[in-house]
């Protein structure tokens, strides 16, 4: 045999080791994700149920998912370790206080110019006075289309 033929059978072999290898790492950082669990974190199970550690075992997880209830969860069935401020947000609907953040750009640019606001009004109340033309007819000439537009089913035969 020539490399030439053999040169598939090579490109298939390093296409299923480059796969498994990417599956095994991706299943490495998950176990890893898994071990880093503390009580009074905040999960996803694979089910899409969020809830808080109450307890880690060998290959079980005991799970606070509100008052009185204790479920009890394999740890392969954790989904996502989930940061205080990611599980605030979605479990109880709190926001980041972005006040204590500083540096942040507003979502206008009103704030960055420095021109005083009473003359802002009056430039745009002159501006909505002046027409914009917008490819519409007005009603003296929509008049001269008077005639009704034929459909599908009309013709001029008669």
């Amino acid at each position: 045999m020539n490399a030439y033929t053999l040169l598939p059978f090579i490109v298939l072999i390093a296409a299923m080791f480059l796969m498994t290898r990417s599956a095994k790492k991706k299943q490495q950082q998950a176990a890893d994700m898994r071990n880093q669990m503390q009580p009074g974190s905040g999960v996803r199970t694979i089910g899409g149920m969020y809830a808080t550690v109450k307890e880690v075992n060998e290959d079980t997880v005991l799970l606070d998912a509100g008052p009185g209830v204790d479920l009890l969860f394999a740890k392969n069935a954790i989904g996502a370790v989930l940061s205080d401020d990611e599980y605030n947000r979605i479990v109880h609907g709190i926001e980041h206080d972005l006040k204590s953040d500083t540096g942040i750009v507003p979502d206008d640019a009103s704030s960055l110019t420095e021109t005083d606001e009473t003359d802002g009004s009056a430039d745009a109340a002159a501006a909505s006075d002046d027409k914009i033309d917008l490819g519409k007819k007005d009603a003296a000439e929509a008049g001269a289309d008077d005639q009704p537009k034929k459909t599908d089913g009309d013709s001029d035969a008669k």
